[in-house]
């Protein structure tokens, strides 16, 4: 049996610490945990290491055989107070456990990141995350995404389209907000947005585009304006019939929800099928408006991607606080996307605690029985930890986020899991591409 990872923390400085006899430990919901093995893989790369300010960790002590706080240590001549350490991982990977922290004494609202328990093997001689990796496709690396080639692109995009104000708002994306989607459309590759809708009908808790100012801060500055169909096309043509692996998605974090600009969406992407048959066109939405979503499967739309935090409606309503809707007109918007022959997948905002409960168990199960999708993009919840425990009245613990991945696979064993959206030529690979865990 390998020995258990050391627990970190860090000093009021930043720098960061493994203790020499205590253990990391784990959260899921509200109870600490020490992590199972095969929940224990290397810190992935591109994968960044964040303080958790003015929370103590909490260990688990071997000797005593048992779960403590550690509000100081020595990090040197003398003793002094230490915070907790969390990851914020590389795209690709499902979290299993959250930090483990005292949070009662938190006096800070935590920006909107991912937070993940991680700890330092001496065995391994490397950090450790509490995860699994749950798709394969390494376009969004970080490594791959080179800031010093992409000034001049940026330049010569805009200058052949001066008047396109929505070319003009993802350059902001890409050199200001480091967008990885946006990049993309000024390198030529790959999966490139077409933000179209400033407004929204959720106002959830973690959104990335706006915030109210006594909340944590917004991540993007939504689009201001809805393109028109022409200016839509002028960028969305090109990409797809150049580009490697060729993907636009309507619906990005720089926006509110686009299927409140359904009738632009549905024009811009008639302009675009007529121009060409290259490539694959993606709706990413919250999917409260079923007729509209019928209104763009006629259009030409190759897939769909609709985003829950949760299959039960009470937790659903927490978090996406709908305007005007409910979860029930989400799940018939996905059953239409699938029966109208569209690759259909959930994006899944899951946390540890909530996401694998017995009752989001079932719920989900039902969920998926009932649409018939095709994919779940496992996301991991871009919120502090606490804040949405105590949001979603969690109590407790669930039943283990693999242990979630292994009943979803063997009650749907045809369920692809997924962190990215697909071209159409790869909807239903074979082999290593829908293999879970991935190796």
């Amino acid at each position: 049996m390998r020995s258990l990872p050391k627990m970190l923390y860090a000093d009021t400085r930043g720098n960061i610490f493994d203790h020499p006899q205590l253990c990391m430990a784990g959260q899921n919901g509200t109870e600490y945990l020490i992590p199972e093995e095969i929940e224990l893989i290397p810190l992935p790369e591109g994968s960044r290491l964040f303080t958790m300010p003015g929370m103590p960790p909490v260990a688990w002590d071997m000797k005593k055989r048992k779960f403590i706080t550690v509000p100081e240590a020595d990090t040197g001549k003398r003793k002094e107070r230490i915070q907790g350490v969390a990851a914020f991982m590389a795209p690709g990977y499902l979290r299993t456990l959250l930090p483990a922290c005292d949070y009662s004494v938190k006096k800070t609202h935590l920006p909107l990141w991912s937070y993940t328990a991680v700890g330092w093997d001496e065995e391994r001689d490397s950090f450790v995350v509490a995860a699994t990796k749950v798709d394969a496709n390494s376009n969004w690396n970080p490594e791959n995404y080179d800031d010093r080639i992409l000034d001049p692109l940026v330049r010569r995009m805009m200058k052949e389209m001066p008047e396109n104000r929505l070319l003009e708002q993802l350059a902001r994306c890409a050199v200001d907000y480091h967008c990885f989607a946006a990049k993309n459309l000024f390198y030529r590759r790959w999966e490139a947005p077409l933000p179209t809708s400033p407004v929204c009908n959720s106002a959830c808790l973690g959104c990335i585009s706006l915030q109210p100012s006594e909340c944590c801060p917004a991540n993007h500055e939504r689009i201001a304006f809805v393109p028109t169909p022409e200016e839509i096309c002028r960028i969305a043509v090109p990409h797809l019939e150049e580009a490697e692996q060729p993907i636009v998605s309507y619906g990005q974090g720089c926006e509110g929800d686009p299927i409140l600009q359904a009738g632009t969406v549905a024009a811009a992407t008639r302009m675009i099928r007529n121009a060409t048959s290259r490539g694959t066109i993606n709706f990413n939405s919250n999917g409260s408006i079923p007729g509209r979503v019928r209104l763009l499967c006629d259009c030409g739309m190759d897939s769909f991607r609709f985003s829950i935090n949760s299959a039960r409606e009470e937790i659903y309503n927490r978090y996406y606080r709908p305007k005007g809707y409910e979860l029930a007109d989400v799940r018939n918007s996905a059953r239409i996307a699938k029966e109208h022959g569209c690759f259909t997948m959930i994006n899944y905002l899951v946390s540890p605690g909530v996401s694998d409960s017995p009752e989001e168990m079932d719920a989900m199960l039902s969920f998926i029985a009932d649409t018939g999708v095709d994919m779940i993009q496992m996301r991991n919840l871009s919120i502090d930890p606490d804040y949405y425990n105590r949001e979603m009245n969690v109590k407790g613990r669930g039943i283990g986020m693999y242990r979630m991945l292994e009943r979803l696979k063997s009650e749907f064993p045809a369920l692809q899991f997924g962190y990215y959206n697909r071209t159409k030529e790869n909807f239903y690979p074979t082999g290593y591409e829908t293999a879970w865990p991935i190796k």
